[in-house]
């Protein structure tokens, strides 16, 4: 077994990255795991956003969302640096909810990196949530459930931006098809996430 994130995180040690190349991305598979998830998954994390880099949608097309290092534990604790994917919620307190339109308030498909990004060389262990919706109000500060079903791929460096702009568009089109899947799609509708009284009756 490779060391968790955490473990490498303990030592203060940064994990040593492959490079990707275009070879690699050629090969790459549509859709990813088991039909149904296995140990350690499924992994519910929770925690307020934080605000990260800020390179996500300004650099790479691609927002993230930041959870602070206390809530992230679940999965750093038993899980590999590298992409997972899922399903993820943002849940504003009851006064803000009017800030955001029914759609932004769903369970929705993501993809999240855990590590420390080697082509930007960060130096300490985030896990970054991109929740694939457009989202027209920006949700810093509130709440964010998640539940992380499978693995994607390891953490890679990269020659240049936009190879890794084109890897996280494929993470994007594997974790889609890989919740396709029934035996992940029933997560959509688990007891982790705010779910309104008709989703919760359906998923009974």
């Amino acid at each position: 077994m490779p060391p968790t994130a955490a473990e490498y995180a303990a030592r203060d040690e940064i994990p040593v990255a492959e490079v990707r190349t275009d070879n690699g991305r050629a090969t790459r598979p549509h859709i990813v795991g088991p039909d149904t998830p296995e140990a350690p998954f499924p992994i519910a994390l929770a925690g307020p956003v934080q605000k990260g880099f800020g390179r996500g949608g300004k650099d790479l097309g691609c927002p993230t969302a930041n959870l602070p290092d206390d809530s992230i534990t679940p999965i750093s604790s038993v899980a590999k640096t590298g992409v997972y994917y899922g399903y993820a919620q943002v849940v504003p307190p009851q006064e803000s909810e009017a800030d955001f339109r029914s759609e932004d308030l769903k369970v929705l498909p993501m993809v999240m990196s855990l590590g420390w990004n080697p082509f930007y060389k960060n130096k300490i262990l985030t896990a970054e949530i991109h929740i694939m919706h457009d989202f027209q109000t920006d949700f810093y500060g509130h709440e964010m459930k998640a539940i992380v079903l499978g693995y994607i791929r390891p953490e890679l460096d990269y020659v240049s931006r936009e190879a890794l702009i084109e890897d996280i568009e494929i993470d994007k089109r594997v974790a889609l098809n890989c919740l396709q899947r029934p035996g992940y799609q029933k997560y959509e509708k688990d007891g982790h996430f705010k779910l309104a009284d008709s989703e919760l009756k359906a998923s009974m």
